[in-house]
């Protein structure tokens, strides 16, 4: 070892290769870090108008407000959850909740983890993370799980057409 350090200190050129090979091995790792870019809104309106949408809709969830969540929910929604599967039944998706997620279950929005994207002619998607507190078992952990929403801008009014929940 003690010779390959000598060797290594007095080599000129084997030291130049050695940097020059840590230098691309640095260059090609950070290239494909910087391949995925830090989410910035596309559209800052589009964006604040979504966030507080998904908060109105969320406090109506978390304080039991059948009714702010059933104005909030399209007729035709589709909610998949990964879990309980898909529901397209706006009446029994509402009844659903109140039966087995009201005063029991409260969710909270990972900060900085929204996205929003428009959605030409149609509305915007909203991607992000959050987690639930079940009431009834305050020492189970809460893992962040992945949600995805399609809203639709139906006469100046937002309606959530499209939920994918995943866990």
């Amino acid at each position: 070892m003690k010779e390959f350090l000598t060797i290594f200190k007095d080599n000129i050129a084997i030291q130049f290769i050695l940097y020059v090979l840590a230098f691309f091995i640095t260059w090609f790792s950070n290239a494909q870090t910087n391949e995925i870019q830090k989410y910035k809104p596309v559209n800052l309106k589009l964006y604040n108008e979504i966030i507080k949408m998904d908060s109105v809709y969320f406090s109506a969830y978390n304080k039991c407000d059948m009714k702010t969540q059933a104005d909030i929910y399209e007729k035709n929604i589709e909610f998949f959850h990964d879990k309980g599967g898909l529901e397209t039944n706006k009446d029994k998706l509402v009844q659903s909740i109140k039966d087995n997620i009201c005063n029991k279950v409260t969710r909270t929005l990972i900060e900085g983890s929204v996205e929003v994207y428009p959605i030409h002619n149609y509305g915007a998607v909203q991607i992000g993370y959050h987690k639930f507190f079940n009431k009834l078992e305050p020492n189970q952990k809460s893992i962040p799980s992945k949600f995805i929403v399609m809203w639709k801008n139906i006469k100046n009014s937002w309606k959530i057409t499209k939920v994918i929940s995943l866990h």
